[in-house]
């Protein structure tokens, strides 16, 4: 769930008793564990890029931000330049940066480093696909185009085989966020096929509330070792149902634990226990949501629980109220949200 519009928290505003969403998501746990390549799967960050009072990038921070996601929040995996991060909104040298400070950083700490190479340009697209394998990210990810937009499946196919091209041996991801690109072509759709053009296809970021498009990427690509990972953070135990493999969101940077809760719950069948996690999940974001709940909001409410600066946004954006910022802390408060007390037993009485 990274950070846009309204009616989808962050990112998406960007059968239970058969068993086979839980099967789903054992079958490729295991699998990761036992394949010697890694697979992103699990709970994945999807970072904010801090910043000083002026606008400018405070790498200075990142260091103590991956030991904070590491060590606090159980979060081992990363999205870096994202909508969250401001990716579009940096320049090219900024992205490249912001990305080596990740990896950087996060050697021998993170277990995946997925770096966002999407522009609207595809030769600043390729410079930046080609600076992450230079770098030794773990992967990349492309969105689509969003000025000058691909019309249909085969156009946009065209233009991300362009950009994995220029890093061949990087797994790639696509990152489809309908909300915010405005292109609607249809994750089943665009997945029909796709290794066949893009070899080094790995899975697709899915930041939508259509559970229909997502089932079916799920549904029709079974039998294919694909990362299906989910972005809209309060509707992830539905799809963890469906088969989702893992999740990308700005949530997991300061509710990681109590979200690793949730999916813990599901892996040991233990449905009741996970739907009250994703409900108390939920209060939260809700409650954000009808205030008003964005990149800006995440940055402060990142602050505010992680005690790391991570600044105001950059232009257009503007920076989140004093208002909010209080609003947001008694909420998390009220919640148990500020403590690293497990929900569980007398803690549950903060999400009834």
């Amino acid at each position: 769930m990274e950070t846009d519009k309204q009616g989808m928290s962050a990112e998406g505003r960007q059968g239970v008793d058969s068993g086979e969403g839980h099967y789903m998501f054992s079958r490729h746990l295991s699998n990761s564990m036992d394949s010697p390549k890694k697979k992103l799967q699990g709970l994945v960050a999807a970072t904010i890029t801090p910043m000083t009072e002026h606008g400018e990038i405070n790498f200075s921070v990142i260091g103590r931000y991956v030991d904070y996601l590491v060590e606090e929040q159980g979060v081992k995996n990363v999205f870096v330049n994202g909508t969250t991060g401001e990716g579009l909104s940096l320049s090219i040298s900024e992205r490249c940066r912001v990305a080596e400070e990740w990896v950087t950083k996060g050697r021998n700490k993170l277990d995946q480093i997925v770096i966002h190479v999407g522009a609207l340009s595809l030769k600043e697209s390729q410079e930046l696909a080609q600076h992450a394998a230079e770098i030794g990210a773990d992967g990349i990810a492309v969105i689509a185009p969003f000025f000058l937009k691909p019309w249909n499946k085969d156009v946009l196919i065209n233009f991300l085989k362009e950009v994995a091209a220029a890093a061949p041996a990087l797994p790639f991801y696509y990152y489809h966020i309908p909300a915010l690109t405005g292109v609607k072509i249809r994750a089943e759709e665009l997945l029909d096929g796709i290794q066949d053009k893009i070899p080094s296809f790995q899975g697709l970021k899915f930041s939508d509330t259509d559970l229909l498009d997502f089932g079916q990427c799920v549904d029709q690509n079974r039998q294919r070792q694909f990362a299906f990972l989910f972005g809209v953070d309060e509707q992830l135990l539905s799809a963890l149902v469906m088969g989702a493999t893992g999740a990308v969101g700005s949530t997991y940077n300061y509710l990681g634990k109590k979200t690793k809760q949730m999916l813990e719950a599901f892996e040991r069948k233990d449905f009741s226990s996970a739907l009250n996690h994703q409900f108390c999940i939920q209060r939260f974001i809700n409650f954000v949501v009808k205030l008003g709940f964005g990149v800006s909001q995440t940055k402060a409410i990142m602050t505010l629980v992680s005690g790391i600066p991570m600044g105001p946004p950059r232009l257009p954006l503007q920076k989140a109220s004093r208002e909010f910022t209080d609003n947001a802390e008694a909420k998390l408060k009220s919640l148990d949200f500020l403590s690293c007390t497990d929900l569980k037993d007398g803690n549950m009485e903060a999400c009834s």
